[in-house]
């Protein structure tokens, strides 16, 4: 068995690969044969060194996981040697195989590929808990998605869509046009278009319901001023730290230094609000576990579907972790450990 480790921040250059040794799962924990390992581009970032988050070099990435519990440890109930799960592993799922406590090992309907459940995890999970969960989305809002081509991008789409959204304007260079359209989005073209500007026009000047910005910095502050009054903005993402595959700590200051910084009572006076959303963070697990309940309801009933970029085998990690780099993805990025 292997495993990728970041052996220490940096480059792509900086990824490895070692052998795994399986144990016997200690009381409450289960081992996972896993199949498929989703990429994020927190994963990226942690590369870097640039993720507050992330455990100490060398570690093995990977928030989320499919696959096959090939063994039990001691009082563990409901589950079973050869079951088929999503392992939500927080860290250490870009292996062939990891040992996860048991609540955090999701049991997958029969009905539902291991590609569509790594592609469901932490994308879908994130995107349901900013629109449903914390800003109450309605039939007939109108919703900004930043990064609309990318995993949260379009999981946004979808469940905005299922819930009767309306105005959907989706953000991406513009060799995504046909695609970001093709998902019930108005595209607007991040590098030519001011996106405030299409937003006030497409809602008769009031501005949208929500936005979702993974990018950070100054670009946060211009998703503010797209909101209508009352309206959420979301805050999940600092891309623009990064501004290649290889370290970049000029960039990475840029965009802390360009984070605005939101007065309480000007918020206040215009009732919208800023949510900061980390969902490794979130303490109370049984919230995420509700969102995948909720979301593979959805999936059930085709409201929605995981749009999966492309899969790589594990030992071309570093070729993945460039194209999502590129940033030529459509969809989720999956790694084969199968």
């Amino acid at each position: 068995m292997e495993r990728v480790v970041y052996t220490k921040a940096g480059g792509l250059e900086t990824i490895g690969l070692e052998p795994v040794k399986e144990t016997e799962p200690k009381p409450e924990m289960v081992r996972v044969r896993v199949h498929r390992a989703g990429i994020n581009f927190a994963d990226l970032m942690m590369r870097q060194g640039l993720y507050g988050a992330a455990p100490d070099f060398p570690f093995t990435p990977g928030y989320e996981a499919s696959g096959e519990i090939s063994a039990i440890g001691e009082g563990v109930e409901g589950l079973e040697i050869g079951q088929r799960v999503l392992a939500m592993t927080g860290f250490g799922g870009y292996s062939q195989s990891v040992e996860i406590e048991a609540g955090r090992a999701i049991p997958l309907p029969d009905s539902m590929s291991f590609d569509a459940a790594a592609g469901l995890g932490v994308t879908y999970g994130t995107a349901y808990h900013m629109l449903v969960y914390l800003g109450n989305l309605q039939a007939g809002d109108s919703v900004l998605i930043h990064h609309a081509a990318g995993g949260v991008g379009t999981a946004a789409a979808q469940i905005c869509l299922a819930y009767g959204a309306t105005n959907l304007i989706g953000t991406a260079s513009s060799t995504k046009k046909e695609f970001v359209e093709s998902l019930g989005m108005r595209f607007v073209d991040k590098d030519s278009e001011d996106f405030v500007q299409v937003c006030k026009k497409m809602t008769g000047g009031k501005g949208v319901n929500q936005a979702i910005d993974p990018v950070g910095g100054s670009h946060l502050l211009r998703s503010y001023k797209a909101l209508c009054s009352g309206g959420k903005l979301h805050c999940f993402g600092a891309s623009s730290a990064i501004s290649g595959s290889k370290r970049s700590m000029f960039s990475a200051l840029k965009m802390w230094r360009s984070t605005p910084k939101f007065d309480p009572l000007k918020m206040m006076n215009s009732n919208k609000a800023v949510f900061g959303v980390h969902m490794g963070r979130l303490g109370d697990e049984s919230i995420f576990a509700s969102h995948l309940q909720a979301l593979s309801a959805m999936l059930e009933k085709g409201q929605i579907e995981p749009i999966i970029d492309s899969v790589w085998p594990y030992r071309k990690v570093a070729d993945a972790q460039q194209h999502m780099h590129d940033r030529k993805n459509r969809g989720k990025i999956l790694l084969d450990f199968s």
